[in-house]
């Protein structure tokens, strides 16, 4: 069965950084789209970032700070937080799908197949 799973999350002060990672197994294709979601508790799971070939997207609340990427076997997927503000606070989750993402679309939740269990990000003011 296909497996996403993340670490990298915790507590940060707002203006510093994390680094996230989400490791996938084998039966995740290298041609997936891969993305990022967060929720906060009571609220709708948002799509923070994605990438899909060479087209990475990002959220509007999230461009020129967060960075996604991916290794070189595309098993291991990045994303890299900077300047995180309160409102960054959330759980992050790692999705995968055979969908089609773009540099200026993110698939909703329903249509992204695999998930991880998710990792918090605690941003204190």
């Amino acid at each position: 069965q296909a497996q996403l799973m993340e670490s990298g999350g915790g507590s940060v002060q707002a203006g510093g950084s994390l680094n996230l990672s989400c490791v996938s197994s084998e039966h995740i294709r290298s041609r997936y789209c891969m993305a990022w979601f967060r929720q906060v508790t009571g609220k709708e799971r948002e799509g923070v970032a994605s990438i899909y070939s060479d087209k990475k997207y990002y959220a509007k609340s999230v461009q020129g700070r967060f960075i996604v990427s991916q290794d070189q076997t595309k098993r291991t997927l990045f994303l890299r937080m900077t300047s995180l503000k309160s409102e960054d606070t959330a759980m992050y989750y790692c999705a995968a799908g055979d969908v089609y993402c773009s540099t200026t679309y993110l698939p909703p939740v329903t249509v992204f197949g695999y998930w991880g269990q998710g990792t918090q990000v605690t941003v204190s003011s």
